[in-house]
C-alpha cells in the first residue's frame, strides 16, 4: 500500500509538472492511474530509479506501435489521423493494460527511460559556443546516459531561436531544431555562427540503443509523446544524419569508467563532459563520485560539466581551468528543449 501511495503521487506529480500544457492525453491517464490500484499495482514492477510514468506509457504506446491490436489506438495521434478525444480514453486503457498485463510487464522490468531528446540541443548549442569562446580549442565530448547518441551530433544541426530567420551551426543540415530563449535576443547567447570544432565524441549508457535495431529503434520512438509530432519528425532526421556521422558508444557504468575514456582523448583539446535529464536517475552516492570523478580529472587537464538534475532541474556548467573551479547556472530549461533560460 505504501508503494502505491508513492506511486499514486508520482503520476499526480507527471500530470502536473510534466504533462501540463504538452500532453493532455497523458496528463489525463496520469490522473485516472493515481486512483487506479490495479495499474499501480502494475507498475509496481519497474527497476528501481526509474522514471515510472514514462515507462508505463512507454510501453503501452511501443506495444500499440508493434502492431497489438486495440481500440486504445483511436487516441493515440501519433498512431491514427483524427485521434478520438481523451476523455473517453481511461477504460480502453484500463482494458488494454489488463489484456497486455505480461507483455506490459517485461517491458518495464527490462527497458529504461533513454528519451533522445534531439530539440535539448537547442540549448547546448550556446552552451558549447560559451566554452569554445573561453578556452579556443576543439571540443572532446563525453556523454553520460547517451541511450542512441543523437546528442553528441549537436554540431551537425543547424539552429533558430525565437522564430528569427537567422540560422546557427551546420547550415547545410538536415536537422533544424527551433527553441526559445526566455526574456533574452538569440544575440544575448553570443552564439558562433558556424559550429566549433569536435574532434571525440563518446556516449555511454548502461544499455546502449541501436538505431539499426529495429526493437531499440521502435521503443526510442515510443517514448515521445502521442501528440509531439515535431519531436518524432527531429528524431527521424537525426537518425539518418547518425548514420553519416562516427561516434563511440560504451555499455558500462558512466561514472566509473570516465577516467578510462579520459584517457583515450585529444591532449589539445578541451574536455566537456555533459549529461541532460539522467541525474534524477542515479542514486544520490553515484552523483556524488560522479562530481568527485570530474573534480579528480581537472587535476590533470582542464575540463567543463554541463549537467541538470543532480541537486535540482536547473542546467548548471561547473568548469575547472588551471585547477580553479568556476561554477555557472545556466537556468531553468523545458523538459523537451522548446524552451530554455539564459543567465551567464
Amino acid at each position: 500500500m505504501e508503494m502505491n501511495n508513492q506511486l499514486k503521487q508520482r503520476f499526480k506529480q507527471f500530470a502536473k509538472y510534466e504533462c501540463e500544457n504538452s500532453s493532455s492525453l497523458y496528463e489525463y491517464l496520469s490522473l485516472k492511474i493515481a486512483e487506479d490500484e490495479e495499474v499501480l499495482d502494475l507498475c509496481s514492477y519497474a527497476q528501481d530509479g526509474q522514471p515510472v510514468p514514462n515507462l508505463l506509457f512507454g510501453s503501452v504506446h511501443y506495444l500499440l506501435m508493434s502492431g497489438k491490436p486495440h481500440p486504445l489506438k483511436e487516441f493515440y495521434p501519433s498512431l491514427v489521423d483524427a485521434p478520438k478525444g481523451f476523455k473517453d480514453s481511461y477504460l480502453y486503457f484500463q482494458n488494454f493494460c489488463k489484456k497486455f498485463r505480461k507483455e506490459i510487464i517485461h517491458l518495464i522490468q527490462t527497458k529504461m527511460v533513454q528519451t533522445n531528446e534531439v530539440r535539448r540541443c537547442a540549448y547546448l548549442y550556446p552552451c558549447f559556443s560559451y566554452i569554445y569562446k573561453k578556452v579556443n580549442k576543439p571540443i572532446s565530448l563525453i556523454e553520460i546516459g547517451t541511450s542512441a547518441g543523437l546528442q553528441l551530433l549537436w554540431d551537425q544541426y543547424k539552429y533558430s531561436y525565437n522564430l528569427s530567420e537567422e540560422l546557427y551551426g551546420k547550415l547545410t543540415s538536415k536537422v533544424l531544431i527551433q527553441s526559445e530563449v526566455k526574456d533574452k535576443t538569440p544575440a544575448m547567447l553570443s552564439l558562433l555562427d558556424t559550429a566549433p570544432p569536435v574532434v571525440d565524441r563518446y556516449g555511454i549508457d548502461l544499455h546502449i540503443n541501436n538505431l539499426s535495431n529495429e526493437e531499440d529503434y521502435l521503443w526510442l520512438k515510443a517514448l515521445i509523446w502521442p501528440e509531439h509530432i515535431e519531436r518524432r519528425e527531429l528524431f527521424e532526421k537525426a537518425v539518418n544524419c547518425m548514420k553519416e556521422n562516427e561516434i563511440n558508444l560504451i555499455e558500462a557504468d558512466g561514472v566509473k569508467i570516465i577516467p578510462e575514456v579520459v584517457k583515450q582523448l585529444s591532449n589539445d583539446s578541451i574536455l566537456c563532459i555533459f549529461h541532460t535529464h539522467v541525474a534524477n536517475q542515479i542514486p544520490v552516492e553515484g552523483k556524488q563520485s560522479l562530481l568527485q570523478t570530474v573534480e579528480d580529472i581537472s587535476k590533470k587537464r582542464d575540463v567543463f560539466h554541463l549537467y541538470n538534475n543532480i541537486w535540482d532541474r536547473k542546467l548548471h556548467m561547473d568548469y575547472y581551468i588551471d585547477g580553479i573551479k568556476y561554477e555557472k547556472v545556466v537556468g531553468e530549461t523545458e523538459g523537451h528543449g522548446k524552451w530554455f533560460e539564459w543567465s551567464i
